[in-house]
């Protein structure tokens, strides 16, 4: 079997704390169809998105035996660049990355074998990465199966999805893979937000399907790595919801997510993070759009980025 080289760090995050400027544009990275490639989108208030560049692939992909881009996860890290991760299959064992010193150029795309380890993983689905300035390190999360892991719950969906994570300084060193989230039930779709100091936010889908949850819900913890309690009610309703991301604007924390089986978006509003208001009919997105990550440029970076030619 092959082995990862292996570099071990605390669990960090990134905190998307955004306040209302007319030198900040906000954009949601998002793919169509099966996993076309990135997309980007723009907002300028957080509720009415628009397509950059005709809804253009902005970056195809490359790594990986099905050669997919789903639920790409961009975030701005401490030397400056976009780095980004992506689901590359839906039956792989490693995740996709890539960063960009613009969003325009892009380095060498790599696969990561995350789960190589583990011989009876099936996937490896929804990655996210944060940075912590603390420990100087990044972290990447993503939901696996391994069957017979957690059996008490193996026949209670399609799959059996726990939270592990690893983490690395240069993208070439990754520290062995440890299990991140285990909630009792099968999830996958994790996003982590700092609240405050020494108080972290999990947003999470719980995929249970006998009896069919597919719902968001969220659980606390006093330290990035956990333990994480119990999670909380649904923050999402009736309908089918995956695929979190989060912004906050001023006092309101927006949670949009991929309404999938209705082939549109969602999102909720709250100020507390405990009581929440359904604001999917308040949001617009481009036609198709699936689960991303919404994040924060410079309207200098954003000018360029749409002046700019798409680089293959």
């Amino acid at each position: 079997m092959r082995k990862i080289l292996f570099v071990f760090f605390m669990l960090p995050v990134l905190v998307f704390a955004q306040k209302e400027s007319g030198d900040e544009v906000y954009l949601f990275s998002y793919f169509k169809g099966n996993g076309d490639g990135l997309h980007l989108a723009y907002s300028y208030d957080g509720f009415n998105w628009k397509a950059l560049k005709n809804d253009s692939i902005i970056l195809k992909p490359t790594v990986g035996n099905d050669k997919l881009m789903r639920d790409p996860c961009i975030i701005r890290g401490a030397d400056g660049r976009f780095h980004m991760v992506w689901t590359v299959s839906w039956s792989e064992k490693g995740i996709g990355y890539a960063s960009s010193p613009d969003l325009i150029h892009w380095s060498e795309q790599q696969y990561v074998p995350v789960m190589a380890q583990e011989s009876a993983a099936r996937n490896a689905w929804a990655p996210e990465i944060n940075w912590d300035d603390q420990l100087q390190a990044y972290i990447i999360y993503w939901a696996t199966t391994i069957p017979g892991r957690f059996p008490e719950t193996d026949s209670l969906g399609d799959n059996n999805h726990r939270i592990y994570y690893v983490s690395t300084r240069d993208f070439k060193h990754f520290s062995d893979t440890k299990l991140l989230y285990e909630p009792g039930f099968n999830v996958i779709d994790a996003t982590i937000k700092k609240v405050k100091k020494d108080k972290y936010i999990m947003f999470l889908k719980d995929e249970t399907r006998k009896p069919v949850q597919k719902n968001l819900r969220v659980a606390f913890s006093d330290s990035l790595t956990g333990p994480y309690g119990k999670p909380g009610k649904p923050i999402t309703g009736k309908y089918w919801a995956e695929g979190p991301t989060v912004l906050k604007i001023g006092d309101k924390w927006i949670v949009y997510f991929d309404k999938y089986t209705e082939h549109t978006m969602g999102a909720v509003t709250s100020t507390d993070l405990a009581n929440w208001t359904d604001i999917s009919d308040k949001v617009s997105f481009p036609e198709g759009t699936r689960h991303g990550t919404v994040f924060t440029v410079t309207k200098q970076e954003f000018d360029k980025l749409q002046q700019s030619a798409i680089v293959p």
